[in-house]
């Protein structure tokens, strides 16, 4: 196998200029490649087939209320971004993180980007992730989005645009560091003469966060990740970094309330818990403050909570900054909080609150990206040129029935990079989900999940929606 026929098409594609010549950065791994044996990468993608198998890297897929677990799709040609573009990305995501926290607290505190009529008040209030329970809350260290995953992706032209933000429970870093394992694996002799960042410190970095957020006046914090269980879709993730990290996995159930603290019960008794990163929603956190039908979640925790004895990562509320009509008001916060441009764009947006862009998006239907502003995963959208009549037909009378609820964009052809597609290669879709850690400084991990529309011509690169993923080299910068 080898790139001799490898087609780059009128896309913007992450390894070959448009003249087919490779692009700098990819040139060591293109020459790797095409030096292997004939079998040679088709044995090494079985051999990475096996290792996700035997890593147990899955996930869920819930269909008709039965959860059917499946190793997740993984292509070991990885994407590469070069140093100077990953300068930009880097700069660009702290901007964007450091705002957004300073709007989450604004929000919940003095609201003045509203009383500044920068953001009207009922799009806040409408927001389904805005708590009014939050309101006065102070994080410990006054962070409240201490992890999150931005996506961005590549148009044609190779500009970056932020597509979504994520900033309640992010999910994926898991895949990152099991694809990183695999792809040293599978191409050891590349890691040693391309410059390749590192990205194995991640669950230590992530340790070192949590244990910043405790109580100063405790000497040796005690941490725990909280998951909704094993029937929960990245519960994987959740089993993985704790492994990683070397702290317990705990559900609502193995925790209590006692004496204004957080305990853990342990076969030896009750162990205090200083931090807890949480995988559950805000919703099932504490059912005396929010869902009083949640058994996920701990009674009393958010007292706890209030009086600083227990800190949470991510702190309860933060996902009013990723409601995805909030997005659309992202550059206006970054220069409200801040006084500059944004480094990152978004995608041109559509609200459908507003008349005259919900005008356009009905007229215009079959042209645009719909999307429901409180779903995720590919769910609750509308690709319109892949529609038909009665979908856009259904959607309309949604979007007029709940114009708050929807945004629309253009179709933005994403970027493209080759994947092995049975005995040679072909070009698919690609999006790109970086981690940033919001601690002592604000860290963006110099890698991140790729993910990748394996079916042909598809623009859907979630997992739920038959997408797949690739492991994402950052290259130092030339002059590292």
């Amino acid at each position: 196998m080898n790139f001799d026929s490898y087609d780059p098409g009128n896309f913007y594609d992450e390894f070959f200029e448009a003249s087919g010549e490779p692009r700098p950065w990819a040139k060591p791994l293109i020459q790797r490649i095409n030096t292997l044996p004939a079998n040679g990468l088709l044995n090494r993608q079985k051999a990475a087939k096996m290792a996700l198998l035997q890593l147990g890297i899955t996930f869920n897929v819930y269909k008709e209320n039965e959860g059917v677990e499946k190793i997740f799709p993984f292509d070991i040609i990885p994407r590469i971004i070069d140093g100077a573009t990953w300068d930009i990305m880097e700069r660009g995501l702290k901007q964007r993180i450091y705002a957004l926290n300073q709007f989450v607290d604004d929000i919940y505190h003095d609201q003045k980007i509203i009383k500044d009529k920068i953001i009207p008040k009922e799009i806040i209030e409408s927001c389904p992730s805005f708590l009014p329970q939050c309101v006065g809350l102070n994080p410990p260290k006054g962070i409240w989005c201490h992890i999150s995953g931005i996506d961005l992706i590549t148009d044609n032209k190779g500009q970056l645009m932020v597509l979504e933000d994520n900033l309640r429970c992010p999910s994926g870093v898991s895949y990152v560091l099991g694809n990183r394992q695999i792809l040293k694996q599978t191409f050891p002799k590349v890691f040693e003469v391309m410059p390749i960042r590192p990205i194995e410190d991640y669950a230590s970095r992530l340790l070192d966060l949590m244990y910043y957020l405790s109580s100063e006046s405790v000497a040796n914090p005690n941490s725990v990740i909280l998951t909704p269980g094993i029937y929960n879709s990245a519960y994987f993730e959740h089993s993985y970094l704790a492994q990683r990290m070397g702290e317990e996995l705990v559900e609502g159930r193995d925790l209590i309330v006692k004496d204004g603290s957080i305990f853990m019960q342990t076969t030896r008794g009750l162990s205090k818990v200083d931090t807890i990163y949480r995988r559950v929603d805000d919703d099932f956190l504490d059912p005396r403050m929010f869902r009083h039908d949640s058994v996920l979640g701990v009674p009393g925790l958010m007292e706890v909570y209030k009086s600083g004895r227990v800190a949470l990562v991510n702190a309860p509320g933060v996902g009013i900054a990723d409601d995805k009509l909030i997005y659309t008001y992202v550059p206006e916060i970054i220069k409200y909080y801040l006084g500059e441009e944004a480094l990152i764009s978004n995608v041109p947006t559509y609200r459908c609150v507003d008349e005259e862009d919900r005008r356009y998006v009905l007229e215009n239907l079959n042209k645009l990206v719909v999307k429901a502003v409180g779903e995720s995963g590919g769910y609750g959208m509308l690709m319109g040129h892949q529609s038909s009549a009665d979908e856009r037909k259904s959607f309309a009378e949604k979007i007029k029935a709940n114009p708050r609820s929807y945004i629309a964009q253009p179709i933005i052809s994403l970027s493209r990079a080759p994947i092995i597609a049975k005995n040679h290669f072909e070009p698919r879709h690609v999006d790109f989900r970086p981690f940033i850690l919001y601690g002592k400084e604000i860290f963006v991990l110099p890698g991140g999940l790729t993910r990748v529309a394996l079916k042909k011509g598809s623009l859907v690169v979630n997992s739920s929606q038959g997408g797949g993923s690739k492991d994402t080299w950052v290259l130092y910068n030339q002059n590292h």
